[in-house]
């Protein structure tokens, strides 16, 4: 099946040719042709599995251009507002639909002048609501979409989304909901304002992207800086991003990236809003090649060359670990994506495959010899696809009155092997082979408890001492404030099992 297929206006079909799109992920495959036959829908499915063209591709279609704001999408953060809203102006400048992006922290004024002139409004809650009830703006949308419903749920923003809906008056509108998750407040919220609406749900198997190759490498803690400056010399990457846990990794790891030579630019919660989005146009732009972040990056980053996806650590649970991945492989190009572990987490790897679906393969990190062989060979191409030039004829020429031409050939050829050197240790992390072993005995020990368990013993408590493994995914969050963004499996906690405090995400 092609994009073709739905058979859309020719005007979003050349969109989606400039953009290299060919063949339609499932999420798209399901949604778009309902979406296209006018029904409401809730649809369950992972970030990176292209859910904003499964929203934004149908409801272009169906615009008018009549002069109104014809689309509403209501997301999480300032990020994902930024991504989405690029997005659907991709996809719609060539039928001359604009789009507006609304949230906190700019001026209002501006925002309105832009709302008028736009047929997409793309908001976060808390900016889109203080404009409604403000009476600052009047919204009669034909399209609502609700994107990341359940992460708005996480930051305490029911109660915004259900005011925010009291002040859309267009009751024919079509009202769209994606959610990773579905917890029962938000199909409360999905029966409230959706009518009759028709479900696309994504399994597991199908929310990691086919087109994004998996591998982790078991390292010792403090092998991980090592082992990061290998893999990264090794692979090579066009484009990368590196998620970290916590703001202060992000920060020193940033630092020891640039000392090595790498051009570095950060992402986390205590950036200002005009420090991310200089930080995201510089990745974008290829101002810089590498981009170390906290999982507030994981939702909405749209680069579509971006070839490396690696985690410094493993995150804290699963969905995360898909939200980071998603983040390559996109635009119908290949990715990789490439996960640090210690030999204590290995356990969690097995967690992840299972709850995701998918199989990550173990693999041995290069020895300096062979990483340095593989930089002479790209070397050795690079020179014989060379262009010679004029220039570079009158150089040599000038140096042959001193120095003989071979020896200038070698002199020439240090100089750039120089550039390439390869620094660390010989050999870091374990071989494949001690994975394997490590693997085995991490999993019968785990059978081992669960015969314990089963026949009434008490058993040994376990421990983790150097933090990973799944005993520690359970223990209690102390990351900063600002970069809680992964979705918790359970309830929070209130002090009079009310509605938990809303977050301070400064929208």
């Amino acid at each position: 099946m092609t994009f073709k297929d739905f058979n859309l206006k020719q005007p979003i079909q050349q969109a989606i040719d400039e953009a290299g799109f060919t063949e339609p992920s499932p999420v798209q495959k399901e949604a778009i042709p309902l979406i296209l036959a006018g029904n409401d829908i809730i649809a369950q499915a992972q970030t990176g599995t292209g859910k904003t063209a499964a929203f934004g591709l149908p409801m272009l279609n169906m615009m008018t251009g009549d002069g109104s704001v014809e689309g509403l999408i209501i997301v999480p953060t300032r990020e994902l507002a930024m991504q989405v809203s690029d997005e659907i102006y991709r996809f719609g400048k060539t039928s001359g639909l604009r789009t507006a992006t609304v949230y906190g922290g700019t001026s209002y004024d501006k925002q309105i002048e832009r709302i008028k002139q736009a047929s997409v409004v793309v908001a976060t809650p808390g900016r889109l609501q203080d404009l409604l009830q403000g009476g600052r703006i009047k919204l009669s949308p034909k399209f609502v979409v609700l994107d990341e419903a359940d992460e708005m749920l996480d930051m305490g923003f029911l109660d915004e989304i259900t005011a925010i809906f009291e002040y859309i008056k267009n009751e024919d509108r079509q009202t769209l909901m994606f959610s990773a998750t579905m917890p029962p407040q938000i199909r409360k919220l999905a029966e409230k304002i959706l009518k009759d609406p028709k479900t696309v749900a994504i399994t597991k198997g199908e929310s990691t992207n086919t087109l994004i190759s998996q591998h982790y490498y078991v390292v010792e803690e403090h092998e991980r800086d090592d082992a990061l400056v290998r893999l990264i010399d090794y692979k090579n990457p066009t484009k990368c991003i590196i998620f970290c846990r916590m703001k202060k990794e992000v920060d020193r790891l940033a630092s020891h990236l640039t000392s090595q030579g790498f051009k570095v630019s950060v992402l986390h919660g205590d950036m200002e809003q005009r420090q991310r989005e200089v930080a995201i146009r510089g990745f974008k732009s290829g101002t810089v090649d590498i981009f170390v972040a906290t999982d507030v990056a994981a939702r909405g980053l749209d680069v579509n060359d971006v070839s490396h996806v690696f985690n410094y650590h493993m995150p804290f649970d699963s969905e995360s670990y898909v939200h980071r991945i998603g983040r390559t492989g996109r635009g119908g190009k290949s990715g990789e994506a490439i996960t640090l572990v210690s030999p204590n987490e290995i356990r969690t790897i097995k967690r992840i495959e299972k709850d995701v679906g998918t199989k990550m393969v173990t693999q041995s990190i290069p020895s300096r010899s062979e990483v340095q062989s593989s930089k002479q060979d790209e070397l050795i191409a690079q020179i014989a696809a060379t262009q010679i030039t004029e220039h570079a004829i009158e150089i040599v020429k000038t140096l042959q009155h001193e120095i003989d031409i071979v020896a200038i050939a070698h002199m020439l050829a240090s100089m750039m092997l120089e550039k390439q050197e390869i620094k660390g240790k010989e050999k870091i992390g374990f071989r494949a082979e001690d994975v394997e072993r490590l693997l085995q005995k991490a999993m019968a020990g785990r059978d081992d408890r669960n015969r314990r368990n089963r026949s009434g013993g008490r058993g040994r408590p376990s421990f983790n001492r150097s933090g990973g493994g799944r005993d520690n995914d359970r223990k209690r969050d102390d990351r900063p404030r600002g970069d809680r963004n992964q979705r918790s499996s359970s309830k929070p906690r209130t002090a009079g099992g009310g509605k938990p405090p809303r977050k301070d995400y400064s929208l």
